[in-house]
């Protein structure tokens, strides 16, 4: 891989540094690095500190490497759910701040060999950790209720039954292994009337991708080490850029910042029961205008912080 090829751009980037709230002698975690945007920002801000970087993509990790090299970060090529486990292995028990930045890269998306796109034909693959099953392996074998299944729940994709009726139909013709055969299938069931404002097979394909890669399991996960490893002011600052993803990420932060847990009507509190953390903004922040002319990619972005009490 050319690591010059790996172009991504930094969504939210100086609202993430803000909403991190960096000290030079912190201790912080990119958990997505990603093509080292905002990791290289972090990093510029320390003076005695450390960055912890992680991706399980081992391309963004090579690229990661060489883009950290001569700040003080190290770059671990693992899920982000581990990052608990892995910094406590390496003697470090808290930090200052997190960033999970949960989009899919724009390496990943324009290189047809990685077979995240619907727009490229390349193989169906659509693994970031570059091991595990594939979107063919989901599409090919999976029984016509699972795949509606993934279609509805991942995608929140409307016409999941006729996909996936057609997907297994053409399958016991010949195995679907390209994106453009999937993408033709998909655009194939849906009336043309729903085709007009967005790609038909958007939905389909951020489904098959979340399933590929346990994606909201993972966020899940993610989101409890990420809050177990901060130190009280610490900051957690995460980008979700789908309604699943937002919707984890916000129920989440009430529940570490929620305060009495007593039914509705109680006399007084006997629960005990204080917040954990502070909301800095109860609402999410979306990119300017001037961001999204720049960067179309970015339009659906949310940007989320926590400080733990």
């Amino acid at each position: 891989m050319n690591i010059e090829t790996f172009s991504h751009k930094s969504v939210l980037l100086r609202e993430c540094i803000n909403g991190l709230n960096i000290k030079p002698d912190g201790i912080y975690i990119d958990a997505t690095v990603g093509g080292a945007g905002h990791a290289c920002e972090i990093a510029k801000q320390l003076r005695g500190g450390k960055l912890f970087a992680f991706d399980k993509d081992p391309d963004a990790v090579e690229v990661a490497k060489d883009r950290l090299s001569g700040y003080s970060a190290r770059v671990i090529n693992e899920n982000f759910k581990e990052m608990e486990f892995e910094l406590k292995s390496r003697g470090i028990f808290a930090v200052d701040g997190v960033l999970i930045d949960l989009g899919v890269s724009s390496y990943q998306l324009d290189n047809e060999k990685r077979g995240f796109s619907y727009l490229h034909e390349g193989v169906l693959d659509m693994r970031m950790s570059k091991q595990g099953k594939t979107a063919a392996d989901i599409v090919n074998t999976y029984t016509q209720k699972e795949l509606m299944d993934i279609l509805k729940t991942y995608g929140e994709e409307r016409f999941a039954y006729k996909i996936a009726l057609n997907i297994v139909k053409k399958r016991t013709q010949k195995p679907i292994e390209t994106t453009t055969e999937l993408a033709d299938i998909i655009k194939s069931s849906i009336p043309a009337k729903f085709k007009r404002d967005k790609n038909p097979c958007k939905r389909s394909f951020q489904a098959i991708r979340i399933a590929v890669n346990c994606e909201l399991d993972d966020l899940e996960s993610g989101l409890n080490a990420a809050f177990n490893m901060l130190n009280l002011g610490g900051r957690l600052v995460i980008i979700s850029f789908h309604s699943l993803e937002d919707r984890i990420v916000k129920h989440k932060y009430l529940s570490f910042a929620k305060g009495c847990i007593c039914p509705v009507g109680s006399p007084i509190c006997v629960c005990g029961n204080k917040p954990k953390a502070r909301l800095i903004n109860k609402k999410p922040i979306e990119p300017t205008e001037e961001e999204k002319k720049c960067n179309p990619r970015c339009k659906s972005a949310k940007l989320r912080i926590l400080e733990k009490l």
